[in-house]
């Protein structure tokens, strides 16, 4: 199995994540960012959409993290992450699509104000927009999490992993953030995880806008 994708980006380590939850050996190429080769014919033939990351199972390509998720669960981790029904499944399919549709575009315009962007350059009516987007939305999350250890229960699923693996880079980010104090509680439950240390707690400072 191979993935291919820089670790640094926030979507290959969704993967990265959950190939470790799954005691999954694979190998993982270096594409995009500094590492370019997004227009190489090798990986043109994998990905016409010259984006990250790409999984390669044997005969099987996949690219779209989230359907690399769906993928990787469904092959490898019915019982332990996506479920072995319909409901289970479309539990888990629902967060990760409330993630990608209500959040994370505005996740990523904090990051790029706070992080990518340097000071002179940042724009406070986008990242004011942004950050009112994002904390209305985790109000919603918040109160999902009140009486559950992870989104849908007592254990971890693919609901977890769109949202988790941007936690680290909001609670690290240089910003103010209102009291969340159940969403506080889940992120140090999953620093807690190996899987999630290792995958997702990494360093960003090599996408910072130099000062």
């Amino acid at each position: 199995m191979e993935l291919w994708g820089r670790e640094t980006s926030i979507n290959v380590q969704k993967v990265m994540w959950v190939l470790a939850e799954l005691n999954l050996d694979y190998t993982r190429i270096d594409v995009g960012g500094v590492f370019g080769g997004l227009d190489d014919k090798r990986y043109t033939d994998l990905n016409p959409h010259r984006k990250i990351p790409t999984l390669v199972d044997g005969s099987v390509v996949v690219w779209e993290s989230n359907a690399i998720l769906r993928y990787l669960g469904d092959a490898y981790g019915r019982d332990a992450l996506y479920g072995t029904t319909t409901a289970a499944r479309s539990a888990s399919d629902r967060w990760m699509e409330w993630f990608q549709n209500s959040v994370y575009q505005s996740f990523q315009a904090i990051f790029h104000q706070k992080v990518k962007l340097a000071i002179c350059s940042r724009d406070s009516v986008v990242l004011e927009r942004a950050q009112d987007a994002v904390f209305e939305q985790f109000a919603v999350f918040d109160e999902q999490l009140k009486s559950k250890s992870f989104v849908n229960g007592d254990q971890l699923t693919l609901a977890d992993v769109p949202i988790g693996a941007c936690l680290y880079r909001y609670f690290t980010m240089d910003m103010q953030r209102p009291k969340y104090r159940y969403i506080e509680r889940y992120y140090s439950d999953l620093t807690q995880r190996s899987a999630y240390r290792d995958n997702v707690m990494i360093s960003y400072d090599s996408l910072r806008a130099p000062d």
